[in-house]
C-alpha cells in the first residue's frame, strides 16, 4: 500500500522533524503509531519509505528509545507511547540548548576581554581612505553623496569623475542639502558643463567662480573629507583621491573653501565676465590677423 499522507499527517511530521527527527523517522514513528507492531517492510510499503533506507531509519528511532524491535522469525517494530516518545525529544531539544548556552557563554568569556583590550588598539591611519580606481572614485563618491545630513562644500575642477552635467546624484543633494560649489571659470567655456552648473543652482546649489581652485575637494557635514591629489609628474588625467573622516581637518578646509568663496563672482556675474573676455579675445585675434596682412 503506498502512502499518501493526510493533511494532519503533514502537521505532525513537522512538529516531529522540529522536535528533532528525520522526516523519514517522523513518517516511520507516525505510521509505527497505528498497529501494536510492523515489520521494516511493511513500515516501508505503508509510510512510502525507501526499502533500502528502511532500516537505517528504524534502528535510529530505536537509538532515541521512540520505537523497540521485537525478535522473532521476522523482527516487528513497535512505537513507544507519543507521550514519552515526545518527552524524550523534548528533553532531548533540552539538552542541546543547555549545551548550546554553555559554549556559547564559554565563547563570550574567551572572546569578550580580547574584544575590550583590541578597542584600545587602533590603526592610527584607519581614517584615511586612498582611492585610484576611476571606478572605485565613482562608487565612493555616490556614497558620499549619500551619506549627506546637513552640508557639502565643494571645489570642483578638472578631471572630473562625474561631469556636472551627469552628475544625478549630486543635484539631488543640492534639492534637499545646504550645498555650495567653487568652480573654475574656465569651467564656462564647455557649453555642456555650463548647463549642467545652471542645473545644480536651479535646484538650490549656491555658486562661485574663480580663476584658479587650488585643489578638488569635498566637506561633508564638518566631519568627512574628500581630496584630489595630482601627480605633477604623470600628467592631469592621473589622480589619487584621499577620503579622511576627521572633523578637526574637515573644519580647517572648511575656512579656506570659505575664504576662496568669499572672492568668487555669482553665476551671472561669472558668465558676463566671460562673454567679455571672449570678444576681447576674439577682437584681439582680429586685429592680430589684420596686423599680419599689413605691407612692411
Amino acid at each position: 500500500m503506498l502512502y499518501v499522507p493526510e493533511m494532519e499527517d503533514h502537521g505532525t511530521v513537522e512538529r516531529l522533524v522540529r522536535l528533532g527527527l528525520t522526516t523519514y523517522e517522523a513518517r516511520a514513528y507516525t505510521t509505527l503509531v497505528r498497529r501494536d507492531s510492523f515489520t521494516a517492510a511493511q513500515i516501508a510499503r505503508t509510510a512510502g519509505l525507501p526499502r533500502q533506507r528502511i532500516y537505517d531509519v528504524l534502528a535510529s528511532l530505536v537509538e532515541k528509545g521512540l520505537a523497540s524491535a521485537r525478535p522473532g522469525t521476522v523482527v516487528k517494530y513497535a512505537a513507544l507511547a507519543p507521550g514519552l516518545a515526545v518527552e524524550r525529544l523534548v528533553a532531548g531539544r533540552r539538552a542541546a540548548m543547555t549545551a548550546l548556552e554553555l559554549d556559547a557563554s564559554d565563547v563570550i568569556g574567551r572572546l569578550g576581554p580580547e574584544f575590550q583590550a583590541g578597542r584600545a588598539h587602533s590603526d592610527p591611519m584607519e581614517y584615511i581612505e586612498v582611492l585610484r580606481d576611476r571606478g572605485a572614485i565613482n562608487e565612493r563618491f555616490v556614497e558620499l553623496m549619500a551619506s549627506v545630513k546637513k552640508e557639502i562644500l565643494v571645489f570642483t575642477k578638472p578631471p572630473y569623475a562625474t561631469p556636472p552635467q551627469e552628475n544625478v546624484e549630486g543635484i539631488e543633494v543640492a534639492r534637499t542639502h545646504a550645498a555650495r560649489s567653487v568652480y573654475e571659470l574656465d569651467v564656462l567655456d564647455n557649453e555642456a558643463m555650463a548647463r549642467g552648473i545652471k542645473r545644480f543652482i536651479d535646484a538650490g546649489e549656491e555658486a562661485r567662480f574663480v580663476e584658479h581652485v587650488p585643489l578638488k575637494l569635498v566637506i561633508i557635514d564638518e566631519a568627512t573629507v574628500l581630496f584630489g591629489m595630482q601627480d605633477p609628474m604623470a600628467g592631469a588625467e592621473d589622480l589619487t583621491i584621499m577620503v579622511v573622516e576627521h572633523p578637526a581637518l574637515a573644519q580647517t578646509l572648511k575656512l579656506a573653501f570659505n575664504r576662496v568663496w568669499d572672492r568668487g563672482l555669482e553665476f551671472d556675474e561669472a558668465m558676463e565676465r566671460h562673454r567679455v573676455a571672449k570678444e576681447h579675445h576674439r577682437v584681439a585675434k582680429e586685429h592680430h590677423r589684420e596686423a599680419l596682412g599689413r605691407p612692411a
